[in-house]
């Protein structure tokens, strides 16, 4: 099922890597390169799922992360937190703050396809009325 993503990611290269790979999966992909684009981007067109990068100018992807949690009208947005951070203190503080999933940079291509069907999957699952077809 097709998804919505966003990509939040100040790295060009990251950007264009990430959204040929989500759209190859068939997803509908926006790309910013900065916190308070994506912070914009969510709020003009709520993305099923961001891809969220920490270390970005004008809002970092904590401070993202945090906003969006503090505003239940994003409850139903994934967030997978992308880093070059890779270190437990730092994917602590990122699923304390409402990541669904950390990925330390440098990523394979298949663990991060495999995080995003993850993720999409709990979501659905988590719906009211997930699992009702057919019953």
């Amino acid at each position: 099922m097709a998804a919505s993503v966003l990509i939040a990611d100040d790295d060009p290269s990251i950007s264009r890597a990430l959204s040929f790979l989500m759209q190859r999966e068939g997803h509908d992909v926006r790309t910013v390169a900065d916190g308070q684009q994506a912070l914009a981007a969510i709020e003009s067109r709520p993305p099923d799922i961001v891809l969220l990068d920490l270390m970005m100018p004008k809002s970092n992807g904590y401070e993202v992360c945090r906003t969006l949690r503090a505003n239940r009208s994003y409850d139903g947005i994934r967030i997978v937190m992308l880093t070059a951070r890779g270190g437990e203190a730092d994917q602590r503080v990122g699923m304390d703050l409402g990541a669904d999933a950390y990925i330390a940079k440098p990523f394979a291509i298949a663990d991060v396809v495999s995080c995003v069907k993850s993720v999409l999957a709990r979501r659905r699952e988590a719906m009211p009325g997930a699992g009702a077809a057919g019953s």
